[in-house]
């Protein structure tokens, strides 16, 4: 029985929304369910996952559709109740009055008059207005949303640096701001390492490994992922890496990205060697050799640029090692999971929630164990034909645009992510299932939770056949996220997961498992 709900004029954000679907598909008889607000696109999506009637047809762009595919009306019923819960829930830890939400830019700075940031999640096609109105009110600005032109993000960046304000975004998913989290953020301190980076998970790789070795950053300053394409020409990059460089608690920067276009690479390290401060580049990808020769230092993995972050700032020599461990600890953990492994087992298969990540495990595993195959490969031969099926070596992104029409990010619902890991269990070549799992702000609250009855039935999947799966993962995430870390590692562990401190490290380890430790004596 499907369902359309239409709440008049009542805009809700699609992290929460992402949120209040992902609950609402706990309930009993329940088989699908979505909360948007009624956009074209969004209508779009619903009818084409089945989801959209005619009630849902005639929503306008700032209605909220709840729709819902129940076995019966009792069921249909209570999950309309359940949801409006959960939104009137959402409202409350927001601080909100339910009856007294801001309607406007101009209505919320009436009540928070002190304001000087603001975050904007509307349906790209209203995002410049209202970026715009926010960078001439004098205010920062964070643009969550997405489907943002070029040219609009250009114009509202020139117009930012006319103010000396950022411009974060569009497409900025995390954020770490004089010590408030932003978007999919962690819990880290206060401390000397400044961060700009046009990648969300990057940032979060990066400031949860400082954390954990007991430091903090300044500012983590997120750009938009386009930022460093040509047509955009690296602006919010350049302002956030000047103003780190002026800023007096920044001591060290850290600069984050996918390969910059190659005029944006010349412009940036004309910059950085003219900064008072020591910056470490990783771009992930990117030509090291290039920076290096111009004395810029840099890292290819977002672990290596967080410890040599650390390392500089103690005023320790960094020593660069493959695991946290010792080379035969981490022989030991391989052998006793390739020791079960049958020899037709020769594949790993990555399912990522964070699309850097999944970058950085697949140029990893790359010089080790040869050809990945991926939804994020640049070789047009290495691209899957298929995203929905593997094939050999192969880590998929599922946070990506063409997994996520229509359906919660894997950081918040694992649903779909679920349902791969049993699918690459079914494939008798495959040796290893690769993941990362995300905490911080706005991540789903019990991410290992609930992948465990996935990580189980694949393993039941493979036994029944005769055969062995080896999980290997890392958390990107620190002690103070809502998730609990410790509580996280130890689901994992229980569960028989080789959880690794880094997701690079975590890539070295499924590469010396499915070599049956070769790559272990490189």
């Amino acid at each position: 029985m499907i369902a359309n709900f239409i709440l008049e004029n009542r805009y809700y954000d699609s992290v929460c929304l992402m949120q209040v679907a992902s609950k609402l598909k706990e309930e009993d008889g329940l088989k699908e369910a979505a909360a948007m607000m009624g956009t074209d696109a969004n209508k779009k999506l619903m009818e084409e996952i089945g989801l959209l009637n005619d009630d849902g047809r005639a929503a306008g762009p700032n209605d909220l559709i709840i729709a819902i595919d129940g076995s019966d009306e009792v069921v249909v019923e209570s999950a309309l109740g359940k949801a409006k819960e959960l939104l009137e829930e959402r409202k409350s830890e927001a601080g909100l009055d339910v009856e007294v939400v801001p309607r406007s830019l101009d209505a919320a700075l009436e009540r928070e008059p002190e304001a000087n940031m603001v975050v904007i999640s509307v349906p790209g096609q209203y995002a410049r207005r209202e970026a715009g109105k926010a960078l001439n009110r004098g205010l920062h600005v964070m643009l969550f949303s997405d489907n943002v032109s070029v040219e609009d993000e250009i114009l509202l960046k020139k117009l930012a640096l006319e103010k000396d304000l950022l411009m974060m975004g569009p497409d900025c998913g995390t954020a770490i701001v004089n010590g408030v989290a932003l978007g999919f953020a962690n819990v880290v301190g206060r401390g000397p390492i400044g961060i700009a980076g046009a990648s969300g998970t990057g940032i979060q790789e990066i400031s949860s490994i400082i954390a954990r070795h007991g430091l903090g950053i300044t500012q983590a300053i997120g750009t938009g992922g386009r930022d460093l394409k040509e047509k955009v020409g690296g602006l919010m990059m350049e302002k956030a890496l000047r103003d780190l460089d002026g800023d007096p608690d920044t001591e060290l920067i850290v600069l984050v990205s996918k390969p910059p276009a190659e005029e944006v690479v010349k412009k940036l390290m004309g910059i950085i060697k003219g900064c008072c401060k020591k910056v470490i580049v990783c771009f992930l990808g990117g030509d090291m050799e290039l920076m290096k020769k111009e004395g810029i230092i840099a890292t290819d993995t977002l672990e290596e640029a967080a410890l040599m972050a650390v390392s500089v700032i103690r005023g320790e020599k960094y020593e660069k090692s493959n695991f946290t461990c010792s080379l035969s600890d981490a022989g030991k953990i391989a052998e006793a999971e390739y020791s079960r492994l049958g020899e037709g087992q020769k594949y790993i298969r990555g399912i990522f929630s964070g699309g850097t990540l999944c970058d950085e495990a697949r140029l990893v595993l790359k010089e080790m164990v040869g050809d990945i195959y991926s939804n994020l490969a640049k070789e047009d031969r290495l691209k899957l034909e298929d995203v929905w099926k593997s094939r050999k070596n192969c880590l998929v992104d599922m946070g990506d645009d063409e997994f996520t029409r229509g359906v919660p990010h894997p950081m918040i619902d694992s649903t779909m992510r679920n349902k791969r890991i049993v699918q690459e269990a079914e494939d008798a070549g495959v040796g290893i299932i690769f993941l990362d799992v995300v905490l911080g702000y706005g991540a789903h609250p019990d991410i290992a939770g609930a992948l465990l009855p996935a990580i189980e039935k694949a393993g039941k999947v493979a036994e029944d056949a005769g055969r062995y799966i080896s999980f290997v993962a890392s958390i990107c995430g620190t002690p103070g996220d809502p998730q609990d870390y410790n509580e996280q590692k130890r689901k994992l562990e229980e569960a028989g997961v080789v959880l690794m401190d880094t997701n690079a490290q975590a890539a070295r380890m499924a590469a010396a498992i499915i070599t049956r430790g070769k790559t272990l004596k490189k």
